[in-house]
């Protein structure tokens, strides 16, 4: 995720690597090129009768600008869903950590609470390895027992399995009589919170926006970019290319921002920053239980609630 302080206004009409312009600079040269040419042959287009009245693109352009910002409003909405998702995650693994430290006192109990945490702290990175489907053995190995990490490499829903984990090593303190029944309830009812953390995330990012409707608005911006140049042509002579190119820029990078957003757990720049997630809730969690934390990148500009 891009995490940058705004800039002066004239600076940020030249930012280039905190935006979209890099990956849609090949198709407005195309488009560039394209207009160029229109405007080339325009005394044929106009003996001819092949320019359109620009009045239609008026029209139509004000009900394109209608359907992207729908568009980018859907996708927004799925991005910061995301975000109230990880910092619930962060809510609810700190309340989980604070509980298993406070209302167990027995000191023989250091070993089995530092497994807790760390079972925790498992569950936030394999939730964030299931999300981007990457390959979460790393962070798993120096977390888990070898015979838990064993057993979770033949697992899909790893996340699951490891609240399975948390919900086992409660039920063993309440066996053991540390924990009274009250107090297990209390403990269970965060565990139903992650559980419901994990089915929330797994919602989003298995249900995309339907592929028709992003093909048809793919479609139709372009078609309308590209048509553009016959519109205007008429009026405006060689300005053509740039004044499309220009409008083709809104509209194409509008779009190209809610492709981003649709998925909010990818590894796309706007993306949410799982990463930076991840190492802040894992040190938060070793800080409660008295450990040392190791600084996180952006941890001063970046902060979850």
């Amino acid at each position: 995720m891009i995490i940058k302080k705004k800039d002066t206004w004239f600076k940020m009409l030249f930012e280039w690597k905190s935006s979209v312009l890099p990956q849609l600079l090949p198709r407005l040269l195309l488009l560039l090129l394209f207009s160029f040419s229109v405007v080339y042959f325009r005394p044929y287009l106009i003996e001819y009768n092949l320019h359109i009245n620009p009045a239609i693109f008026t029209l139509f352009g004000i009900a394109l600008a209608i359907f992207l910002g729908f568009r980018n409003s859907v996708s927004y909405d799925r991005f910061w869903e995301g975000r109230k998702l990880w910092g619930a995650l962060l809510n609810d693994t700190r309340s989980l950590a604070r509980q298993s430290i406070t209302l167990i006192n027995d000191p023989a109990y250091e070993t089995k609470r530092e497994n807790f945490i760390n079972l925790l702290i498992a569950f936030v990175y394999s939730l964030k390895h299931q999300l981007r489907e990457t390959n979460p053995d790393t962070d798993l190995k120096r977390l888990l027992p070898e015979e838990l990490v064993a057993q979770l490499k033949e697992v899909h829903f790893k996340p699951v399995i490891l609240l399975r984990e948390l919900g086992i090593w409660v039920k063993n303190v309440k066996a053991e009589n540390k924990i009274d029944s009250v107090t297990q309830l209390a403990f269970e009812e965060n565990l139903n919170k992650l559980s419901d953390i994990v089915g929330g995330c797994e919602r989003i990012a298995s249900t995309p926006i339907p592929y028709t409707y992003s093909v048809l608005l793919h479609r139709t911006v372009y078609i309308y970019c590209f048509l553009l140049s016959f519109g205007f042509v008429e009026t405006m002579g060689w300005v053509t290319p740039f004044i499309i190119v220009f409008i083709a820029y809104t509209f194409v990078a509008l779009e190209a921002i809610a492709d981003e957003l649709e998925n909010p757990f990818g590894l796309q720049p706007n993306d949410l920053a799982l990463d930076t997630m991840s190492q802040i809730i894992e040190n938060t969690l070793l800080e409660l239980n008295g450990k040392k934390i190791t600084p996180v990148q952006n941890a001063t500009t970046y902060r979850i609630t």
